[in-house]
């Protein structure tokens, strides 16, 4: 296994409130502190930021959790981005991800998928391939989105095409 480029901070790297951040977010999780949390907190005023940024998106965004966990799932699917994967599939079972759901990430043909979850793969895919949703990707999704979700759904695939990158760059390990 890779070594990390960054390795994950304790108290000295993070500051108080990082630390904690991250400790109260193992705890949520039931595991210790996530890495990456404690790897991006070494940056200690852009993370609180992303954090903010990102819980905005996911949990609080507009669209429905399950369906916005099956948009992370496919992008970190695609990226093979283990980390975020493994992440997701533990938060995505909670927001009702179903294990054959999880099992067919990578195929979009599944009979099991809806007209909706198969839009919005057609257009993750785009996004995450070619940097760009065609037109007639984009008139099939937004049959299923009103405008403000269009937008979110958007920043939600580069938010995490983005940490996949990141996480990739970086070789945050997953927890054990």
């Amino acid at each position: 296994m890779d070594q990390p480029r960054i390795a994950p901070g304790g108290l000295k790297e993070l500051g108080l409130v990082n630390y904690g951040v991250s400790a109260v977010a193992g705890r949520v999780i039931g595991g210790t502190k996530p890495n990456i949390f404690t790897t991006l907190g070494r940056q200690r005023k852009l993370f609180r930021g992303w954090l903010y940024y990102s819980g905005k998106l996911m949990p609080g965004g507009r669209l429905p959790r399950r369906e916005s966990e099956l948009v992370i799932l496919r992008i970190a699917t695609i990226r093979e981005c283990e980390y975020e994967r493994r992440h997701h599939v533990r938060i995505g079972r909670r927001a009702g991800v179903t294990p054959a759901q999880i099992d067919h990430l990578a195929d979009e043909t599944w009979s099991g998928w809806t007209e909706r979850e198969r839009a919005f793969f057609a257009a993750v895919d785009q996004f995450v391939d070619d940097k760009y949703i065609d037109d007639a990707t984009w008139t099939a999704l937004s049959r299923h989105l009103s405008e403000p979700e269009l937008i979110e759904f958007l920043l939600l695939c580069g938010q995490y095409d983005s940490l996949a990158t990141v996480l990739l760059t970086l070789k945050v390990q997953p927890e054990d």
